[in-house]
């Protein structure tokens, strides 16, 4: 006997040990109560246990006593356990104390390595009775997982099914069975995969904070094939239901945002961004965090800054900043254009300015041409949400910058229209947070009363230089638009004529570029035309300009040729009354600056009307995402992670 279970596998030694140690308990218990009764039932299941082990092909063995034990042949012998299963199972229904039925449990355990027939019955039994042997959870909860490996498609559902029941009255074994089921989504039978995420949604409401920890870690350490079954699960299955999920909502909501900056690999002091986190994962990240009522409409300022705080993590603004690093460089300006609606809720974009006036505004000549626009465009868009502090810091570099694509002279390179519009755009809003800046670098004329006006110094040779470049750029801008207007006409008769709905796309596609270009080139105008005085009036906040690239509003006034609702600089600062237009006229032509302005301005009317003409019937041009992409098509599939040899068994 002994020989014979030496040369048995491992695994069989073990389930050997396991029923003879019942066997020895059972003499025991029954010699301590006076041999009164012998419970056949229970030798029955310990000797069934054997025959289920050896798949009852064995010829034979030699009990403890001699006795010769024949084994029925293996056709008899697996319709033999399952009846015998169907016993067991039987017993511990009836049962009112099933803890006394430990044999007839270990019987149910020691099938799952039987035939397919008691596999697939077993999957189904040892679930259903697993709360009430704690002691024998280990060996039901490793019999259950052998079964998710068997070849039999059948088998390993039913076994998938039944696992979410070793976890609903044993909450200890959850996150293991949770980690189990995440691993089990990657599964290539569609009906398995189906299973694992029906189990997956029964653990998440039994405990959705264990649950969701547990598939996190996958999250956050897998493998990418892994890491993209457990994401779209999530995605797909979980997020469309938390307010289902998430209760208490607060507490819940709390911890998944916890759980998405661990993934984020976000630090309470200094920010350290993943590196392989894609942009669709980010953002997909971020558009459930905004759903939630911890940060949604009524949520406090602090709150949208905790927001403001994970994309600024993600753009990795405490990192050298490398002109080359071009992950880094899209990287960043994704998260400068998901960073903007967080502006007008309260959070602080000094951050973002600071990095990018440090690092960015030096080099942007050296950026790619497509980032240029894309950086500009932020700038303009956020310059309204500037504070004074950060506004008179990043003037000098935003004047200096629209210098560059304001030529003192005509000339023969076309004008980067909208270049000129987003500096021209963020000069007026950064102007009007702290006017009297724009003396020293202007040569203006604003009083405020404070040393900062530097009022007794001469800077006469400034201000003609910004004025003769704004007058160049008026007419650049202007002669640009008279272009567009009759190229407008004929893209409308080329459009008639297309024939085909590809000739008709690329007409339409003109026709939308330079629609953009000539809303671009009158907002030049309309921002130029204000700063020639000695003390301009800069747009503020409740600003009319409508930005060439955005979708027009129809709720907000149209644009106009003149800042009629603008808050002059002296008003701003609470010195002087408001200035109308006459007024302004009026002071040009007493200080001699800039007398020609006006009549500049009377052709404006003109040219709104042509180009109201032109868009007749044109939506305007939308700016696009610019996230990283990626997160899905990453293929590979296979089994989960592990395999029967490598699965960590830590009960």
């Amino acid at each position: 006997m002994i020989s014979w279970i030496h040369h048995r596998e491992a695994g069989d030694r073990l389930l050997i040990a396991e029923l003879l140690g019942c066997c020895f308990r059972f003499f025991r218990d029954f010699a301590a109560f006076g041999g009164s009764a012998v419970p056949v039932r229970s030798v029955g299941a310990i000797l069934w246990g054997f025959a289920v082990l050896f798949s009852f092909n064995l010829a034979g063995f030699v009990g403890v006593s001699g006795c010769a034990m024949s084994v029925p042949a293996s056709e008899d012998a697996s319709a033999a356990a399952i009846e015998q299963l169907y016993r067991f199972g039987e017993s511990l229904n009836e049962s009112k104390d099933k803890s006394k039925n430990e044999a007839d449990y270990l019987g149910i355990i020691a099938a799952a390595k039987g035939s397919a027939k008691s596999k697939q019955l077993a999957a189904q039994l040892i679930p259903r009775f697993f709360k009430h042997f704690p002691d024998l959870s280990s060996d039901a909860i490793n019999a259950q997982l052998d079964l998710c490996e068997e070849d039999e498609l059948g088998i390993r559902v039913q076994a998938i099914r039944g696992l979410p029941l070793l976890c609903k009255d044993t909450p200890l074994h959850l996150p293991k069975i949770a980690d189990v089921l995440g691993q089990l989504l990657l599964a290539e039978e569609v009906l398995e995969r189906d299973a694992a995420s029906k189990a997956l949604m029964s653990v998440l409401r039994q405990d959705t904070k264990g649950s969701l920890t547990a598939l996190f870690k996958h999250i956050e350490n897998s493998d990418e094939n892994l890491r993209d079954k457990v994401l779209t699960f999530v995605r797909e299955k979980v997020f469309p239901i938390k307010k289902e999920l998430l209760h208490p909502q607060e507490e819940m909501e709390r911890h998944i945002t916890d759980l998405i900056k661990k993934r984020l690999q976000l630090r309470p002091v200094v920010m350290q961004c993943l590196q392989d986190v894609t942009g669709a994962e980010f953002k997909m990240f971020m558009d459930f965090l905004k759903c939630l009522a911890l940060f949604g409409p009524n949520a406090p300022s602090e709150r949208v800054q905790e927001l403001l705080e994970i994309v600024e993590g993600q753009a990795d603004l405490d990192a050298v900043f490398n002109i080359t690093d071009t992950d880094h460089i899209d990287r960043l300006m994704s998260c400068l254009n998901m960073a903007l609606p967080f502006y007008a809720r309260g959070a602080s974009n000094s951050k973002f300015l600071n990095y990018i006036n440090k690092h960015l505004l030096p080099v942007f000549e050296q950026l790619p041409e497509g980032k240029k626009l894309d950086l500009l465009k932020n700038l303009a868009e956020s310059s309204p949400y500037t504070s004074a502090q950060d506004a008179r810091q990043l003037l000098p570099s935003i004047l200096q910058l629209l210098k560059k694509y304001m030529p003192r002279k005509k000339v023969s390179e076309e004008l980067q229209s909208t270049y000129v519009e987003c500096l021209l755009y963020a000069f007026h809003e950064l102007a009007h947070k702290t006017p009297n800046t724009t003396n020293s670098l202007c040569g203006y004329k604003i009083v405020t009363g404070q040393p900062s006006d530097r009022l007794g110094e001469d800077f006469a040779e400034l201000f003609k230089d910004f004025n003769e470049r704004l007058t160049v750029v008026e007419e650049l801008a202007k002669a640009a638009n008279k272009k567009l207007t009759q190229g407008m006409s004929e893209l409308n008769k080329a459009l008639s004529a297309a024939k085909t709905d590809t000739e008709k796309e690329e007409v339409k596609a003109k026709k939308l570029s330079s629609s953009t270009k000539l809303r671009s080139n009158n907002n030049i105008v309309t921002l130029a035309q204000p700063l020639h005085q000695k003390v301009p009036s800069f747009f503020g906040k409740d600003k009319v300009i409508h930005l060439s690239w955005k979708e027009k509003d129809s709720s907000k006034p149209a644009p106009t040729s003149a800042p009629t609702h603008a808050v002059s600089a002296t008003q701003h600062n609470g010195g002087k009354k408001r200035q109308n237009q006459n007024n302004q006229n009026s002071h040009n032509n007493q200080n001699g600056g800039a007398a020609s302005a006006p009549k500049r301005g009377r052709g404006d009317g003109m040219t709104s009307q042509l180009v109201n003409r032109a868009l007749a019937g044109l939506g305007s041009s939308s700016r696009g995402g610019f996230g990283r992409g990626g997160g899905s098509g990453r293929g590979g599939r296979g089994g989960w992670r592990g395999g029967r040899g490598n699965r960590n068994r830590d009960y």
